[in-house]
């Protein structure tokens, strides 16, 4: 059967071949053809342009790996895991859509893929697919939990996870052991038993916060990547919130000793000079009036 786009042409075909007395149908499509070629000679569209089978093949690949990835994003959301399970599929798309962007017909006469599929129309919906996952993926910060080669995550990255692992087993099992003798509102096992626990995975984070500021992981220089902070918000807030525990500070008391020595130093500074002041204290000695020259007359004629 004949495209939809030929139609035209080969109805066209049809009654000139029934007025000419051409009864079989291959005659009237060879007809059609030969009209299809002079109206493209003339500079009219004799049949509108279809994508190759080739080009087909590809833009039904990056649909199918558009729609996956949209799934895995959309079921990772929370707890947020899209770095660890989406990556996968999204390195996938990269590759289809790169296979659009370099893929050629078979046939001399074929349109470009690239050209067919992305540019085509104003509305370019492959590449705006592609540009929302490239941006949520760069959004997430991912690269900054994978390894250089994208075959996994970065081994600092998986580290934090596995801390991140025992310390949610561990409030998990101090829950279960304290459940029958203890309020709901004292956890007092859960901070005292996976207190190390939790310091671990917290100096953890922070040094990779450092790192990071520095791009010396992954290359990358930006927040962690959107798992690590999501499973580090999650355990604080149970440690703070829910379990109400506080991590010790070891240098309580030489802060507490400088504080106050720092505190005191006005009043011994003040207390020395003022001994100091008392001792050097002198004592002034008046001297002795000098009589007035009406008394020395006087005492003159005295005693002459």
């Amino acid at each position: 059967m004949a495209p939809p786009c030929r139609l035209l042409p080969l109805a066209v075909a049809l009654t000139l071949g029934l007025a000419a007395g051409l009864d079989a149908p291959g005659e009237a499509e060879e007809l059609a053809a030969g009209m299809a070629a002079e109206l493209r000679a003339a500079g009219l569209p004799g049949d509108l342009p279809e994508l190759e089978p080739e080009c087909r093949r590809l833009l039904t690949a990056f649909a199918e790996g558009s729609a996956m990835l949209s799934g895995c994003l959309a079921r990772r959301a929370r707890p947020v895991r899209l770095c660890q399970a989406c990556g996968g599929l999204y390195r996938g798309l990269l590759v289809q859509y790169g296979d659009i962007a370099r893929a050629v017909g078979n046939s001399s006469e074929s349109h470009n893929c690239a050209k067919s599929i992305l540019t085509s129309d104003r509305l370019q919906v492959v590449v705006t697919l592609s540009a929302f996952f490239n941006e949520t993926w760069e959004a997430a910060n991912c690269a900054n939990c994978i390894k250089n080669n994208s075959e996994g995550l970065s081994n600092s990255t998986q580290e934090f996870m596995d801390l991140f692992n025992k310390s949610l087993t561990c409030f998990e099992h101090n829950l279960q052991g304290q459940a029958i003798d203890l309020s709901p509102n004292n956890y007092t096992e859960v901070c005292k038993n996976c207190n190390g626990t939790y310091k671990n995975l917290n100096d953890l984070y922070n040094k990779l916060q450092r790192l990071n500021r520095h791009g010396e992981e992954s290359g990358h220089s930006a927040h962690l990547c959107i798992d690590v902070e999501d499973a580090m918000n999650i355990t604080r807030k149970l440690w703070s919130r829910t379990f109400n525990c506080s991590v010790p500070c070891s240098d309580t008391v030489p802060v507490i000793a400088v504080s106050s020595f720092i505190l005191f130093l006005p009043v011994v500074f003040y207390l020395s000079s003022f001994l100091h002041s008392k001792q050097k204290k002198r004592i002034l000695i008046l001297p002795k009036r000098i009589q007035s020259n009406a008394s020395l007359v006087n005492i003159q004629e005295k005693y002459s």
